[in-house]
Order: C-alpha cells, then structure tokens, then sequence
C-alpha cells in the first residue's frame, strides 16, 4: 500500500484466522477514524465519509464479520466478540492509537462495546441511530429472533425482498437505487450471510424487541467513562425509532445530539453532506480540546 492522503484501497485481512474485507483511506500518520456499517450491510454504507476525512485522517472501515464480503467467525456471536474481533483487527492494521468510532445501528452498539472492553483504544464515539437505546425495532428483524421463522424468511433472495429491505432504511424511496439493491443482493449472497444475521438477531434481540439484558448493562458501563460523544438520529426511522433519542439523552447526559428531519435509518447517506460536516466539525473539537 501507499502512503498519502489520496490513498484507498479495499483488501482482505487475516485476522484470527478469519478472512475480512477492510477499506484503508488516508494518512497512516494523521488520527485515525474507524466506521462500522450495520446488520447485514457492509462498509459501503459509508461511501460519502472516506473522501471527506481522508485529507486528515486515516479513515478504516471494516466489513463486521460474515456480513459484507467477509468470512464468518466460528464462535458465538456476540457484541463482546464482534468487538474483541474489531481490536484484533486494528491490531493487524497497526492501528494501536485511540480511534475516533463513528457506528450506524450494530455499529454503534458494537462501538460502545469496544469502547468498555478498551477504553483506551477509543477517543471518541459518533452513534448514528444505534442499536442500544430502546427495545422497538422493526418487525423484521424481531422475526429473525426466531430461528427456524426467520432462515425460512431469509430463503427469500429475490430483487423484490431485497428492495423492501433496502426500502425500509430510507426515508425518500429515491435512494434505494439499482446499485444499492445490486449490491445488496451480492452482500446477501455470502455464505455465511444468513446464519451470521439469524445468530446476531437472536443474541441481541427477542420477537418483543432487543433484549433489556445487555442494554442496561453496556449504557452505564459507556455512561461512565465519559468520553465525548455524538448521538444522532433519522427523525424518520424506521428500523430503530427516534423516540430512542430520549433514552441516549438520560444515559449520557455529556453527549452532542442531533435530529435530522425526513431522513431514516441511514443518514450518513440520506443526509451525506450534513452528517459528514457535522461528524467532522465533533471530530476537530476533540482534537483541539484533547
């Protein structure tokens, strides 16, 4: 690889045996910035970011695994273990300084993992509609919770079911476009996809909504270290609802919080311009003040 702040290349990592698709974009010498996607999405979900960091930072992304264009683990699937995957693929990257984590849905409550099992390794925390703070999500993925309902829902590879999904991370229908439904259909395709999506539904979440257990546990836990953080929200969504909102600001009563109007699941995409300004202006706050 080269060095520069033009530089970005996708490549797969061996990490713990496991082979997983990371995007690299940046200067290895400026601070380093790491995003996680999703369930069942990939590193793609953060297209509008790498180009707008990258002349200051090392912007990685990785695709979390058995989703994406990576491999799958062989344990079990938790958030404690996408995390302590997600260290031990800095640490292959080279990447031991603290990083700046920007997480959408999974991402986010996946970041707030990392951040308690290392605290250290984490400057700041930009949460983009996370998973975390409520028990409503959408029934889909409640279904999933229930194994053998949801691996005969997943049977369904069509261009339509694909499009209600990507149709219900969005608020204007516009952005579910023949790209995105492509690639989809190519992420959904993996075989390690579905069992991955089932195991991680099912360890998080119930068919009356995510779990309380591991909730109550990792907000205190986040809550006390104090670290600065972002909250932001779809006033739309409708995977995971914006009343969640409420939740983040009584558990950190620290944090930023920004609602974007007419906007979904996403709005690292549905709002690129003003999420990536906004993540960017916490960011330079953090460096000037650390």
């Amino acid at each position: 690889m080269s060095s520069g702040a033009d530089r970005s290349t996708d490549t797969l990592l061996t990490v713990a045996g496991v082979r997983v698709r990371c995007r690299d974009t940046g200067d290895r010498s400026s601070p380093p910035v790491l995003l996680l996607h999703g369930i069942g999405r990939s590193l793609e979900d953060w297209e509008g970011l790498y180009g707008r960091l990258a002349p200051d930072h090392r912007v990685l992304s990785i695709d979390l695994p058995g989703f994406g264009l990576s491999e799958r683990i062989a344990e079990k699937y938790t958030l404690e273990s996408l995390a302590r995957f997600i260290l031990a693929a800095l640490d292959v990257l080279g990447e031991r300084r603290p990083v700046h984590l920007v997480g959408n849905s999974l991402g986010g409550a996946v970041a707030m993992q990392l951040s308690v099992l290392a605290p250290g390794r984490v400057r700041s925390l930009i949460l983009a509609n996370s998973a975390g703070f409520g028990r409503e999500v959408i029934l889909a993925l409640r279904v999933l919770s229930v194994r053998p309902v949801g691996r005969r829902l997943l049977k369904n590879k069509s261009r339509d079911n694909a499009y209600r999904t990507e149709r219900a991370l969005f608020y204007d229908r516009r952005f579910v476009t023949e790209e995105r439904l492509g690639h989809a259909m190519k992420v959904g395709a993996n075989p390690g996809h579905d069992d991955v999506l089932l195991a991680v539904a099912h360890a998080l979440g119930t068919f009356r909504g995510v779990r309380r257990g591991w909730r109550n546990k990792l907000l205190p836990a986040v809550a006390a270290q104090n670290k600065p953080t972002l909250v932001v929200w779809g006033a739309e969504d409708r995977v995971l609802p914006a009343s969640h909102l409420d939740a983040a600001r009584s558990a950190f009563p620290h944090a930023r919080f920004a609602v974007f109007p007419q906007c979904g699941h996403m709005p690292q995409i549905e709002r690129e311009e003003e999420f990536d300004s906004m993540v960017r202006e916490f960011i330079g706050d953090v460096e000037a003040h650390s």
